[in-house]
């Protein structure tokens, strides 16, 4: 029986570099779903972390010449070109929504679909801030409340999934709760770290 050896994120790029686009795909596969990881949580948006993810990988092959590999790994230079996509992205809802505030408003009684535009950047905008401040939860709180309060499991069903009492789980989604009041009115600044 025949072992492949995966290739290192060296030899991958040294392909790439030369134009290999099955060595892209094989790297794309190693990493995309990182990438991808990372984009919801800057984004706190499964579609936007998607696009984002297309775009990293789009300017990672136009740009393979510039890349640098931190100790042998391309991730995280994929990450960074993941990040300032995000930060670009956001700059240019910004000034969308800047445009869109200085036209007049219309007389008309249809709604505005700029404005259900504008609300979902918003609720965007805001999840982020939400998971910020839950990120600083120790994980064990975090699962509570992703359980629990964000996906409305019942306190029963969320016993069984994560294998502890009904109670231990109630513990969890007390303290994290009070927890968050804290964070979210600045009671409290590094606790969890």
């Amino acid at each position: 029986m025949t072992h492949q050896v995966r290739p290192s994120d060296e030899a991958l790029w040294s392909s790439i570099t030369a134009g290999d686009e099955g060595a892209f795909g094989s790297l794309f596969d190693r990493y995309s779903r990182a990438v991808y990881n990372h984009a919801f949580r800057l984004t706190g948006s499964w579609s936007t972390a998607e696009d984002v993810t297309q775009t990293t990988f789009l300017v990672a092959w136009r740009r393979r010449g510039e890349a640098r590999l931190v100790e042998g790994s391309a991730l995280p230079w994929l990450l960074v070109v993941a990040t300032n996509t995000v930060r670009s992205q956001q700059r240019s809802a910004r000034r969308w929504l800047a445009l869109l505030r200085r036209l007049p408003s219309e007389r008309h009684t249809e709604s505005d679909p700029a404005d259900e535009v504008a609300a979902r950047l918003d609720d965007e905008r805001r999840m982020a801030e939400i998971l910020a401040v839950v990120r600083r939860l120790p994980p064990a709180e975090r699962e509570a409340v992703a359980l629990c309060l964000w996906s409305g499991v019942s306190y029963p069903d969320a016993a069984v999934a994560l294998g502890i009492s009904e109670a231990a789980v109630r513990s969890r989604v007390s303290r994290a709760r009070s927890r968050l009041a804290r964070l979210m009115t600045g009671e409290i600044e590094e606790e969890t770290r």
